[in-house]
C-alpha cells in the first residue's frame, strides 16, 4: 500500500486497540497460592505500567503501556471475582478442589495431578484446572474408583490410589 493512502493517526495508534482477554464463565475459585500468584502478577503489570507511563515520548513503549494495561485489567477483575478456598479445609474422603490426586492407568502407570483454579492450572507443574476433563472425571470420587478421563487422545480409564491435601 502506497504511503499516500496512510494517515499519520493510524501509524500513530497503531497496536492501541487491543480487545479486552476474556473472562472464563466459570466461578473463579483459588487456592491459596494461585491468590498469591494473581496478586504477584498484578503488582508485577503496576510495576510495568509506571515505568512504561514515563515514557510518554516512545511509541514502542506506548504500544507496550496498551497491552500492560489490558492485562492489568484482567488481572483485576480475576482478583475482584476470587473465591478462595483452602485445601486444608476440604474433605480427605473424597476429590474436591485443591486436591492432589495420584492415580494408576490401565498400564500401570502413576500419574498425579493437583486441582487447582484457572490461572494457577500448568500442566508442566501438573496442575489441572478444575473446569478441565481431567479434573471433571476425579472431582467427587472417592479413593479406589476408577474414573473415565475423556482425552482427545482417546478416553483412558484411571484408578484413584490417593487423595491429599496440601
Amino acid at each position: 500500500m502506497s504511503r499516500g493512502f496512510v494517515k499519520e493517526d493510524d501509524l500513530e495508534h497503531a497496536g492501541t486497540d487491543l480487545p479486552e482477554r476474556p473472562l472464563s464463565e466459570h466461578p473463579n475459585y483459588v487456592t491459596p497460592t494461585g491468590l498469591k500468584q494473581l496478586q504477584e502478577k498484578a503488582d508485577a503489570l503496576e510495576q510495568e505500567r509506571l515505568l512504561l507511563a514515563q515514557r510518554k515520548e516512545d511509541p514502542v513503549a506506548q504500544q507496550k503501556l496498551v497491552m500492560v494495561e489490558r492485562d492489568s485489567r484482567y488481572y483485576l477483575a480475576r482478583l475482584e471475582n476470587a473465591i478462595i478456598v483452602e485445601p486444608t479445609n476440604q474433605s480427605k474422603e473424597k476429590v474436591l478442589f485443591g486436591a492432589k490426586v495420584t492415580a494408576e492407568d490401565e498400564e500401570g502407570e502413576t500419574l498425579a495431578f493437583s486441582i487447582v483454579g484457572e490461572d494457577e492450572a500448568d500442566i508442566a507443574a501438573n496442575k489441572v484446572s478444575w473446569v478441565s476433563p481431567l479434573a471433571k472425571a476425579l472431582l467427587g470420587q472417592k479413593t479406589g474408583d476408577s474414573v473415565l478421563w475423556h482425552r482427545p487422545a482417546g478416553d483412558i480409564t484411571l484408578e484413584i490410589i490417593s487423595i491429599e491435601y496440601e
